[in-house]
C-alpha cells in the first residue's frame, strides 16, 4: 500500500511475478487516475549518496550507543553512591565491634569472602586498605574507557555529552577523596586497635603470671601463709562430702590432749569438730554435738557428756584430756576447766593406724558420713599430745602467752587436705580472737 497526500496521487499495480509489487507514481492532479501511464525510472544514485547514507547510519548507530553509554554510566553512579554508603555503614559497625570486642573482627563483614567489592568488608584493615585501593583503581580505569569512548565518538562525528563527563569526572573525585579519606581513618583505627590490643595483651599476661604465682604457692603448701599453723579450716555448708583429713595417724596411746579453737554458730548442734576411727571401730575417738544433745566424747564407742557451749559464733579454744587408767577425763573451755569425770573406756589403749577426719563422724574408717552430723563452722589449732596436759599449759594457749604445738598431730598446713569445698584461708588465731572479742 502507498499513501499519497494532496489528492492528486495515484496507485498502479505493476506487473505480477512471484510476488506482487506496488508502485507509486505521482500524476497530476487534473489527470483521470484511471489512464495508464508510463512508469517512471528509478533514479541512480550518486557513489557520494551513498557514502552520506552511510555516514547518516554509523552517526544514527553512534547515537545509540553512547544512550546506551550513558544509561550503564548512570547505572554506575548509582552503584557506586550505594557501595558507598554500605562502606561508610561498615566502618561505623567495625569502629563500634572494635570497643566491644578487643580488636577481633567480626565474622558478619566476611560472609561473603573472596568478593572484592565494597560492601563486603574483609576480616581485618590490611584487606579493607586493598580492596579499596583495587576499587579505586578499577573506578579510574572505568573513567579512561569513558575518555576512550569519547575520543572514538568525537572521530565518528558524534558529540559524547560533555555535562555528563563533568558530573563523571567530579563525582569520581569526590568518591576518590572519601575513599582516600576511609583509608586515612582505617589505618587510625588499625593503630588504635593494635595499641588496645598490646593492652589488653599485657593486662591478661600479668593477671596470668599473678594466677601462676598463687597456685605455685598454694602447690607448695605451707608457703601460702605467713608460718605453716597461721591458717584455718572452713566447712561453711552442713553436709557429707565437706570435710579435712590429716595425713599422719596416730600412734597406740595411753592417754592424750586434744586442743583446737571452734567458731560456730549453727542449731541445733556444731556437729563432728573431728573423728579418729580404726579398722574394727570407726568411733575410736569422736567429740560430737548432734542435735539437741550436750557436746559428747566418745572413746572406744563409750560416752561422757562434756559442760562445753560453743555454739555462739565466737572463738573458742577446747581442750580434752584423757587417761586410760580409771578412764579419767577433763574437759577446758577458753583455758577454764569445766567438768572432769572417770571410767571413760578404762585400761583402753587408743589403737594406732586410723584415719582423723575434721568435720565429719565416721560411720567406716574414713567415710560413709552422716549431713545431719557434719560440723558447720571454722577451726584451727587442732594439735594432738600423747599425754595429759598441765592446767596451766592449757590456761597459756588459751590466753595465747604460748604456743604447744602436739607432738603426735601438729597444726601445720601440709599435714592438712580438704576435700569436697571445704577451704583453707590465712588465720593468724590470736589478732583475730581480739578483734572478734
Amino acid at each position: 500500500m502507498c499513501f499519497f497526500a494532496l489528492g492528486g496521487g495515484s496507485v498502479a499495480r505493476g506487473q505480477d511475478a512471484k510476488g506482487t509489487r506496488f508502485v507509486c507514481t505521482s500524476i497530476p492532479i487534473d489527470a483521470d487516475p484511471s489512464c495508464h501511464l508510463p512508469p517512471i525510472p528509478m533514479q541512480s544514485t550518486s557513489p557520494q549518496e551513498d557514502d552520506l547514507r552511510n555516514t547518516v547510519m554509523q552517526l544514527r548507530e553512534t547515537i545509540l550507543q553512547q544512550k546506551e553509554t550513558i544509561v550503564n554510566q548512570r547505572e554506575t553512579i548509582k552503584e557506586l553512591t550505594g557501595k558507598l554508603t554500605r562502606c561508610e555503614s561498615a566502618s561505623e559497625t567495625t569502629i563500634l565491634d572494635a570497643k566491644y570486642n578487643q580488636g577481633s573482627w567480626r565474622k558478619d563483614f566476611s560472609k561473603t569472602s573472596g568478593k572484592d567489592t565494597m560492601g563486603d568488608l574483609p576480616r581485618n584493615p590490611s584487606e579493607t586498605i586493598d580492596n579499596l585501593g583495587r576499587t579505586m583503581q578499577s573506578l579510574k580505569d572505568r573513567l579512561e574507557n569513558l575518555e576512550q569512548q569519547q575520543m572514538r565518538a568525537n572521530m565518528s562525528g558524534a558529540a559524547f555529552p560533555n555535562e555528563l563527563h563533568d558530573l563523571l569526572q567530579r563525582r569520581l573525585g569526590d568518591l576518590e577523596n572519601q575513599l582516600l579519606n576511609k583509608v586515612s581513618e582505617l589505618e587510625d583505627e588499625k593503630s588504635m586497635l593494635y595499641n588496645e590490643t598490646a593492652a589488653h595483651r599485657h593486662r591478661t599476661d600479668a593477671a596470668l603470671n599473678t594466677l601462676l604465682e598463687r597456685i605455685t604457692e598454694l602447690e607448695k603448701g605451707n608457703s601460702g601463709f605467713k608460718s605453716p599453723e597461721d591458717f584455718k579450716v572452713s566447712l561453711p555448708l552442713r553436709t557429707n562430702y565437706l570435710y579435712g583429713r590429716i595425713k599422719k595417724s596416730l600412734p597406740e596411746m595411753y592417754a592424750f590432749t586434744v586442743c583446737m579453737w571452734l567458731k560456730s554458730s549453727a542449731s541445733p548442734g556444731i556437729g563432728t569438730p573431728f573423728s579418729y576411727g580404726v579398722p574394727g571401730q570407726a568411733n575410736e575417738i569422736v567429740l560430737i554435738e548432734w542435735g539437741n544433745n550436750a557436746i559428747e566424747l566418745l572413746i572406744n564407742d563409750k560416752v561422757a557428756q562434756l559442760p562445753l557451749s560453743v555454739s555462739d559464733g565466737r572463738w573458742h579454744h577446747i581442750c580434752i584430756t584423757w587417761t586410760t587408767r580409771d578412764g579419767l577425763w577433763e574437759a577446758y573451755q577458753d583455758g577454764e576447766k569445766l567438768g572432769s569425770g572417770e571410767n571413760l573406756a578404762p585400761w583402753h589403749p587408743i589403737k594406732p593406724g586410723g584415719v582423723i577426719i575434721l568435720g565429719q563422724e565416721q560411720d567406716t574408717v574414713g567415710g560413709r558420713f552422716d549431713a545431719t552430723q557434719a560440723f558447720v563452722g571454722e577451726m584451727t589449732q587442732f594439735n594432738i599430745w600423747d599425754r595429759v596436759l598441765k592446767a596451766q599449759d592449757i590456761m597459756s594457749m588459751a590466753n595465747c602467752s604460748s604456743n604447744m604445738p602436739g607432738n603426735v598431730i601438729p597444726w601445720v598446713d601440709n599435714n592438712v587436705d580438704v576435700f569436697g569445698g571445704a577451704t583453707k584461708w590465712a588465720l593468724e588465731m590470736c589478732e583475730d580472737r581480739l578483734y572478734d572479742s
